[in-house]
């Protein structure tokens, strides 16, 4: 009697715990489809051309017309999905995840059949216009600046909208002019006190770490040719070497340099027209370069206060992410976790550097700064979803990665086949991060080993 009675209670339960599971696949799916979303909606028409009236509507300091790099740029999904299974025990979590892995081609399958209907997201025209409402207000909500960014920021207002995200330039429009001048005179300050001295004048350390930095700096996105450039590397040497000697608690770590790139190129589009293949430093004034480059160094100091133990001695942050990683794979994906561990790889050779460059090197740059749209939005909860956003990504090649011996899997690992990657490809890996991170974020025991 009493197992039945059991039996009868737990049955109600697995059922809301299916029913919980099956909406969230739903969202997902909708997602992917441009279907509307509970509490939010999916605009992904592909946007027609703004008409003069239409530019009209728009605030003054946005009266820009739109182009196709900007939808060449920004082709985004939604962060729109709400519910998710939390605080389910853990064999309900297991069925769950068996589920999530039987479910994972129809979700795929789902991607492919609406590529054709993903339109530029990040400049769809209502979308355009929510921003434009955002950024025009005295007092700006920074919390509703970041669920728009999540899905992608349009091009010509990324700077704007990243240097709020990261409390660079305060939410207040009458003080925002007058902080960002004085930051940058600061700066200034700064490079003439730690980077415009003799060698004499440094210690050893510092001598070294400048060497390394000077280094490392043409070294930094080898593929793309603007980084090449001398005026360009000067400039990263200059942020990276005044960084370091402000930060003395972790000083200059090889991988921080790729970390600069995405605001270096996002600041320089205020000034620079066009593809950045077309791009020439040397068409700017000293001033207009020494300002991105305050631009980029306030902004990598405010990224990298949200983790600063990825960078101290031994990095320890990095590792405890890693284990991280390693303990949701083997909940979400137990056939590709045993197999990694069966062919003796470690998470930590592979991983170590997505999370000490945040993925720059392992996708094609251009799809850079949308990922970082995302970075940005989820302010201190970055790190976190760092291990969702990198077990989408790796789990992306499930099948595959099973196929491989060790040094099959270190060489797949190390040259990942994301050439061709387009947007697609990458909102699939933040909307697969999403929903897991809706799924198992609330449950710690789900992850527990």
């Amino acid at each position: 009697m009493n197992n039945n009675t059991q039996g009868e209670d737990h049955q109600p339960k697995k059922e809301s715990l299916d029913s919980r599971f099956n909406q969230t696949l739903r969202n997902v799916q909708g997602l992917l489809k441009g279907r509307s979303i509970p509490g939010k909606v999916l605009l992904t028409r592909r946007l027609e051309l703004f008409d003069n009236s239409g530019i009209q509507h728009q605030s003054p300091s946005y009266q820009r017309s739109y182009s196709q790099n900007d939808a060449a740029r920004s082709n985004d999904g939604d962060k729109c999905m709400e519910g998710g299974v939390r605080n389910t025990n853990n064999s309900d979590s297991n069925a769950t995840v068996n589920k999530l892995r039987s479910s994972a081609s129809n979700i795929e399958t789902s991607a492919r059949e609406v590529k054709s209907v993903m339109g530029a997201r990040s400049t769809d025209s209502a979308r355009v216009l929510k921003f434009t409402k955002e950024l025009s207000g005295q007092m700006i909500v920074v919390e509703r600046l970041r669920e728009l960014a999540w899905s992608g920021v349009p091009t010509y207002m990324r700077p704007d909208v990243w240097r709020l995200l990261l409390g660079y330039a305060p939410p207040n429009s009458d003080r925002r002019e007058g902080v960002l001048r004085r930051k940058r005179l600061e700066y200034l300050d700064c490079v003439a006190q730690f980077y415009d001295i003799p060698d004499t004048e440094r210690s050893d350390d510092e001598i070294n770490m400048l060497r390394q930095i000077a280094v490392d700096c043409p070294r930094t996105v080898p593929d793309v040719a603007f980084f090449q450039q001398a005026q360009v590397q000067k400039s990263l040497e200059r942020i990276l070497y005044t960084w370091a000697i402000r930060h003395p608690a972790s000083g200059y770590v090889q991988g921080i340099n790729d970390l600069v790139t995405p605001f270096l190129v996002v600041f320089l589009s205020e000034y620079l027209d066009g593809s950045i293949d077309s791009w020439s430093i040397s068409e700017l004034s000293s001033a207009n370069i020494s300002n991105i480059e305050a631009d980029c160094y306030w902004c990598l100091s405010q990224l990298l206060d949200g983790m600063q133990d990825h960078y101290t001695f031994a990095q320890p942050g990095i590792q405890r992410l890693v284990f991280k990683l390693k303990e949701l794979v083997r909940r979400i994906d137990e056939a590709v976790s045993r197999h990694v561990e069966d062919q003796g790889l470690e998470f930590l050779q592979f991983a170590f550097r997505w999370f000490n460059c945040l993925l720059i090197r392992e996708i094609p740059f251009h799809l850079v700064t949308r990922l970082w749209d995302t970075y940005l939005a989820e302010g201190d909860a970055l790190p976190d979803f760092l291990v969702y956003i990198f077990a989408s990504f790796l789990l992306t090649w499930s099948e595959t990665l099973q196929k491989l011996d060790f040094q099959e899997l270190v060489m797949f690992l190390q040259h990942l086949p994301t050439h061709n990657w387009t947007y697609q490809e990458l909102e699939m890996v933040l909307s697969r991060a999403y929903m897991w991170h809706s799924m198992f974020n609330n449950s710690p025991s789900h992850l527990a080993s």
